[in-house]
């Protein structure tokens, strides 16, 4: 009964955050199911359950989607994740998500700090595409494929719908491919399948209740969450890779 309480009330978390702020569901998630299942379970449930939110979701801000500017993310991004994977070959895992863990750290807390929030509105498709490789790479590498993605959006200084409309896709599609290649590999068991069965109701509701919060939120709070989360990462990553 706790394991089965514990489960649902993390999938219940995730998918709040996740219906909230458009990421998060295994930032959320696996701080809570690690205590409980193993991360070989924990890991493809995360997913799933991500997958599952953003399926969820992103029909809110349909009405913002921008195909000439998303599809450089997504193209860059699908490119990014084998290359994430190979990458681990060569570097060390704990120091890769030390440096990634610091610079979410450094930057987000910087930015919740600062008077004037800073606007980058140049580069187009080619830099958009840049942003989605490097985040594709992270994802393979850290499975933090939208943290780079989500920090250019903010950069552009583009409203949270638009925002959303570009680093959700751009996660759900790299996800939904992680998804598949960890069903290839024999990850995704009838076990995992079961979770994905228990958890699904909570996380419905989750991302339910997080819409909710969503379109009450104005553009300066919407941006204060991201970072919050952003900075949560960074201290999860970095916490990880000392312990």
């Amino acid at each position: 009964m706790t394991t089965a309480l514990v489960i649902l009330v993390g999938a219940l978390l995730a998918g709040f955050v996740s219906g909230l702020a458009g990421f998060g569901t295994a930032l959320v998630s696996l701080g809570l199911w690690l205590h409980v299942i193993d991360p070989f379970l924990a890991a493809p449930l995360a997913i799933a359950c991500s997958v599952i939110g953003h399926m969820l979701s992103l029909p809110s801000v349909r009405f913002s989607f921008r195909w000439q500017r998303l599809w450089p993310f997504l193209a860059g991004g699908l490119l990014g994740v084998p290359l994430g994977v190979v990458s681990l070959n060569y570097v060390e895992p704990d120091s890769f998500r030390l440096a990634l863990g610091l610079f979410l750290t450094l930057y987000s807390a910087a930015m919740l700090l600062a008077r004037d929030i800073p606007v980058f509105d140049r580069g187009g498709g080619p830099a958009n595409g840049a942003v989605g490789l490097a985040g594709g790479v992270l994802g393979g590498a850290a499975e933090l494929s939208g943290a780079l993605p989500m920090i250019w959006c903010s950069l552009k200084g583009w409203d949270k719908a638009e925002q959303r409309a570009i680093y959700q896709p751009f996660n759900f599609t790299v996800l939904a491919w992680a998804l598949v290649m960890q069903a290839q590999q024999g990850f995704i068991t009838a076990e995992v399948g079961k979770l994905v069965l228990i958890c699904l109701p909570a996380t419905m509701i989750g991302v339910w209740l997080g819409l909710r919060t969503y379109g009450r939120v104005d553009n300066r709070q919407f941006r204060q969450i991201i970072l919050w989360l952003l900075l949560a990462s960074g201290i999860v990553l970095t916490a990880r890779s000392f312990l």
